[in-house]
Parts: structure tokens; sequence; C-alpha cells
């Protein structure tokens, strides 16, 4: 088996004997390689260990290493970096070093250049925060269009902190500098197991001011502590905070810790603050300076007033003259023009006879009309009567007709109507009448 094994061993050597006959590296192609291979492979890493030989580099880097009982590995932290980190590093302590590994070829050396710290004895908290923040997340509590608009000066403001502290006394001296507001203070613990309740309970307590009440209602809410580590600040990720910042009618302000510190509230706050002194700046304007404006904006607004009357009146005068002249001329084209007309115009008395000779006209026609309507009518009513005249009963007795009616007056147009002994009176061309009495036989 050893001599298998010893076999192998010469065969692979000698390949690699026989390949690199073939190619030769230069030592920088080697290092780039070399580096190219761990970065690849060790992109993103987290090393568990011990913080030693911490020092700070006057350019602002952080170097250290982190170690075990068995290896040591170097650690840099770039400038630009160290704003982000949640932990700073301490010698003794054990930590968790989040990054990349790189080499330096200049040295035939490799470090891990650092992104993020966390204390091993925090890695629980953050791993709750991650699982608060994605509850939160995924109800929509973080979306923007939940966020109230800030009022421009608000009139009362209420501020939830500790009295204890400088926080409350940075922001009454801000206030007091820019714009001096009313204020009102729930005084509540910051940090431990109490500040959770008492600051939720505050921020529903503002929010329970009615209108009108002895107790002004704010019209900004504050929500400010100084700065502090995760387990400090860990008041603010509870949910019964987070929700009711999140209820909150009153639009409100998060100003916890400095401005690298992060705590949930600040996601779901109206307006982020970096620190308690800014949220004072962020809730007023600042009042010299909206008195400067203001004065600008009024001599603005004046002298743009005063440039606007005189190009109006200097446009009136110029109507003004315009219509002094053409008031001449139009007298004048309007008295032509009247002139021009009334030269048209017949006199009264020629126009009466005018019209008189219309009339006598139309009179003779009508006339002429009228006789020959009457003539027409006359014609047509002669022609009427006589043919009335015609069809009368007295020209039919005439042509050999006889008008039969019986004793009583009543017309007989039909024989069977007769009834024996009828007595019947006949009448004959002029008025001559004969009695004749019905036979039995009424068939004769």
């Amino acid at each position: 088996m050893i001599e298998i094994v010893q076999h192998y061993m010469s065969s692979v050597f000698e390949e690699f004997s026989l390949s690199s006959k073939q190619y030769e590296y230069s030592v920088s192609e080697i290092s780039h390689k070399l580096r190219h291979t761990i970065e690849q492979t060790y992109a993103i890493v987290s090393v568990r260990g011990e913080i030693s030989g911490f020092k700070s580099h006057p350019n602002g880097y952080l170097f250290f290493s982190i170690k075990d009982s068995k290896a040591k590995l170097e650690v840099v932290c770039w400038k630009n970096t160290i704003s982000q980190l949640l932990n700073f590093p301490e010698n003794g302590k054990e930590m968790v070093v989040t990054g990349h590994i790189t080499t330096y070829p200049s040295w035939s050396r490799y470090q891990l250049v650092a992104e993020q710290l966390v204390d091993v004895g925090l890695g629980r908290l953050f791993e709750q925060l991650e699982k608060l923040k994605k509850r939160f997340l995924d109800e929509g509590l973080f979306d923007k269009d939940r966020k109230k608009k800030i009022p421009f000066l608000p009139e009362v403001i209420g501020v939830i902190t500790s009295l204890n502290g400088a926080v409350f006394h940075d922001i009454m001296d801000r206030l007091k500098d820019r714009f001096p507001r009313l204020v009102l203070v729930w005084s509540v613990e910051v940090q431990g197991k109490k500040a959770t309740k008492q600051v939720a309970e505050a921020i529903n307590g503002f929010n329970k001011i009615k209108i009108g009440n002895n107790i002004p209602r704010p019209d900004l809410l504050i929500v400010a502590r100084g700065g502090g580590s995760l387990e400090d600040l860990w008041a603010f990720n509870e949910d019964v905070v987070v929700r009711a910042a999140a209820n909150s009618n009153i639009p409100l302000i998060s100003a916890i810790g400095h401005e690298t510190d992060s705590t949930l509230i600040d996601f779901v706050a109206d307006l982020r603050a970096p620190t308690p002194t800014a949220a004072a700046e962020k809730a007023v304007p600042v009042r010299s300076e909206l008195v400067s404006q203001i004065n600008e904006e009024n001599y603005r607004l004046i002298r743009a007033f005063k440039c606007l009357f005189n190009e109006r009146q200097n446009l009136l005068d110029s109507h003004f003259e315009r219509l002094t002249k053409a008031f001449p001329n139009n007298l004048m084209y309007y008295r032509a023009n009247f002139i021009q007309i009334s030269e048209r115009l017949k006199h009264p008395r020629e126009q009466i006879a005018q019209y008189c000779s219309i009339i006598e006209r139309n009179a003779m026609r009508l006339d002429v009309a009228l006789s020959r309507s009457i003539d027409n009518y006359s014609n047509d009513v002669k022609r009427i009567s006589s043919l009335l005249y015609s069809f009368s009963y007295e020209q039919v007795l005439k042509r050999g007709f006889v008008l039969v009616h019986s004793i009583n007056g009543k017309s007989v147009t039909m024989a069977e109507t007769l009834h024996p002994k009828d007595h019947l009176v006949l009448t004959f061309h002029g008025q001559k009448t004969v009695h004749v009495s019905v036979n039995n036989d009424q068939g004769n």
C-alpha cells in the first residue's frame, strides 16, 4: 500500500514537472491568480473569535486581529465603513466579524476586510430584530404612503423623553433659538423594561387629547433619547411601541440615538431625525430667517405692485391719448355718414304722396277683383238655383208623377205599407188633389 501511494505521488510530480516546463508563471501572475481565487471563494465570510491588537490609524482606518487558541487573522476596517458598524472592536471581546478576504502580494499576506462587527452576546437580539422588521415590513407599516406631512409651524409640540438626560434640554434650547413654541413633555424612561410600556402610553396618551380640552392637543410629536447600544435602544424596537407610532394620528418625528443608530420606530415614524437636536430643527423653521424671508417677499411684492401700477398707468395714458385723438375723427366720420344717409331720405310729404298713390292703385285693383268675384259668385248662384229648381217636386209632378200621402199628411212610398180602407190623398201638377180609398184586394 505504501509503495502504491509513493508511486502515485511520483507520477503526479512528474506530470506537474512536465506541465511546468511548458509554462512558467511570473511572481505577479501567480500572486494575482491566488488573490482572484481567494476573493472569489471568500467574497463574504463571518469569522468568530477574540479581538486583539486593536489600533486606529491616523488616516482613520482600524487595524486589529481576530484569534482563537490555534490561529490569528489580520483584520482591517476602512474609513468609509466605520460609520456603519453596529459595534466597535474592543480588545479581549469575542465578536463576529463579517467581510471579505483579500491578499497583499507585496508581503504574501492575506487579511479580512471588515464590513460589520457584532458582539456575540447580541446575536439573538439581531435575529429577533430582523424577525420583527420583516413582520412589520410584510404588514406594510413601513410604506411611504402611510407617512403624514410634518406641519410647517406647529403651535404645540409634544415631546416624549426622559427629563433626567440632556436630550430634553437640547430640544428646548434649539426650539428657543429657532422658533419658540408651546411644548408639552411626557416624561418616560427610555431604557429598560418600563420604557416600552411608558413610551407606548405616552404616544397613545397624546393622541387621546381632544381638541378644545384644557390641555392643548399637540400638532407634532417628538420621541427622543440619546445614543446607546442595541440593548439600550431595544425599547424602541418593541411591537407595542412601533404600532403606537404607526397608529398615531399626530405626525411623529423619531430621534433615537445618534446618526448611526437605527431602531424600528424610525421606519414607521413620519420623519426620522439623526439626533434629538436635529428633530427640533426639523420641527420648526428659524424665526429670524422666516421673518427675513417674509420681509423679502413683502419687498418684492411691493416692488412688483409698483411696477404693475406704473405699467398700467402708462397703458391707461396711452389709451386715453388714443381715445382723445380718436373721438374727433369718429365724430367727423359719423357726421359725414349722417349727412349722406339724411340726403337719401325723402321728405315726409313726398313719402305720404307716394304711399297714397300706392294705396289708390291697390284700391282700384281691389275693386276690379271684387267685381269679378261678385259676378262669378252670382253666376254660380243662378246655376245652382236652376239646378235645384229642376229637381223640385213641382217639376217632377209636371212630368206626370203623383205625390201620395195619407190623410194625416204622411208620405206613402211603398204599396206594402197600405192597409184596406186606408184613405189616401193624391196630389197632381197644379196642386190638384184627389181623395181615394184602398180596396180590399191589395194586389190591384
